[in-house]
């Protein structure tokens, strides 16, 4: 029954019962974390061939002939550009390979353009203002490279099919100071939203009043789904901004760093050549070369674009049943109740809860006093502050499936307990 028909006394009743039960749980102290997407220990045991590749006799050198051992080829090897290409969707031509971090290209990214400006636009750090649009709720991450650097970040509403797009249209096109957008376009952290068609044409049509305005889409879950046979397939953004006249407009980020090994995989940078001329320029003082070795490990291993979806059924096989513990437990404990929202997500590695408005911060301390760690109330929102204080971003890989029902309890718990105490004040 949802809680709103409850009278008072019925809502005093099981409050009391809850509490009991949190007590419990407290006692036991437990220890959980779903602070993070972290793969598991078992999607890392997955990638453990890749350590069998290369042996001391091996010969390293590229499809070209090229000794991967030594410096050079400082925008990638061949075969590792077509690999990200594959994985992004976009022409092998418009990509740089980089080193294990797109968070890296990112901040990098962010950084080149306050010190040298885009394309012969004046440098950020000589404007008087900088801002950036943030789809809500978003990557936090994200948030703090643009906090770092004083950016002013104005938040856009997250619709189920992308940004509220008539806000961004109107924003961009009205306002010089606004360089940039922050974009996951599928399987969105945290929601797992992905963009239609429409929302990445019209994106990919701005008419922004800076010409140094440039999308950051951060194609981190491009293979990241959960099912084989409903799999999300979004447009190619750079050749949409290249029919749409825009074709400078764009950055897209990529790695394989919940592919592999986190610390250790392959990142990527795909944009025009007009964009890819200065970037290169710099790169050439910045760096004489990034890891080849493991560019080259990386292709042998997956061989093409196939053995790369091969292997993510396997994530997907490991992680349907962290995701299906936590969604089985909200569906049997909160949907009746009518108390949360949360999302259902086909790919990536959250789930999005909204609770009740001022309820958010409230349960994740709660949770932690309990033993179980949940991404801090606020972080998917820029400067940490969630307006409503009403969402929570769950990340299920971590843990074991066994200990996501632990987890998940304790969380709807704490939501019940913080619901009805708001309820009953109010």
């Amino acid at each position: 029954m949802a809680y709103r028909d409850l009278s008072e006394r019925e809502l005093r009743k099981r409050l009391e019962y809850l509490r009991e039960q949190y007590e419990e749980i407290c006692a036991e102290e437990v220890s959980l974390d779903m602070s993070r997407g972290k793969p598991g220990t078992d999607q890392l045991d997955i990638s453990m061939g890749m350590f069998d590749v290369f042996h001391s006799s091996y010969d390293f050198k590229d499809e070209s002939g090229f000794d991967v051992r030594n410096y050079g080829v400082m925008d990638g090897i061949s075969e590792a550009k077509r690999l990200m290409a594959e994985i992004m969707d976009v022409s092998p031509k418009n990509v740089i390979v980089y080193g294990n971090s797109s968070l890296n290209i990112m901040y990098d990214t962010v950084a080149r353009s306050y010190a040298e400006g885009v394309m012969g636009s004046t440098p950020w750090c000589q404007l008087e203002k900088v801002k950036w649009l943030c789809p809500v709720p978003g990557y936090d991450r994200h948030f703090a490279v643009t906090e770092h650097f004083g950016i002013e970040m104005i938040t856009v509403p997250l619709l189920e099919d992308g940004p509220d797009m008539d806000i961004v249209e109107k924003l961009v096109s009205e306002d010089d100071a606004i360089k940039g957008i922050w974009c996951v376009p599928k399987y969105s952290n945290p929601t797992g939203i992905c963009y239609s068609d429409e929302v990445v044409k019209r994106m990919a049509a701005l008419k922004p009043a800076a010409e140094d305005f440039r999308i950051y889409w951060d194609n981190a879950y491009a293979v990241h789904h959960l099912y084989e046979e409903e799999q999300v397939k979004i447009l190619d953004i750079l050749e949409e901004c290249r029919k749409a006249g825009n074709p400078d407009m764009v950055f897209e980020f990529a790695s394989t760093s919940k592919v592999t090994f986190p610390g250790s995989g392959i990142a990527a940078l795909a944009a025009s050549k007009e964009n890819l001329k200065p970037i290169k320029k710099q790169m050439s003082v910045q760096t004489i070369g990034h890891d080849k070795i493991n560019q080259l490990r990386h292709v042998r291993y997956f061989k093409d674009f196939d053995g790369i979806k091969a292997h993510m059924m396997k994530h997907a096989k490991l992680m349907r049943p962290k995701f299906q513990a936590v969604l089985n437990e909200f569906d049997a404990e909160l949907k009746d109740a009518d108390i949360a929202k949360w999302t259902n997500p086909l790919g990536g590695y959250f789930i999005s809860l909204d609770v009740m408005d001022g309820c958010a911060k409230k349960i994740v301390q709660m949770c932690k006093n309990a033993g179980m760690v949940l991404t801090g109330a606020g972080a998917t929102y820029p400067y940490g502050n969630d307006p409503t204080d009403s969402n929570i971003r769950i990340a299920p890989s971590y843990a074991t499936p066994e200990e996501l029902l632990m987890a998940s309890r304790i969380l709807v718990i704490c939501v019940k307990i913080v619901t009805i105490e708001k309820m009953l004040n109010e």
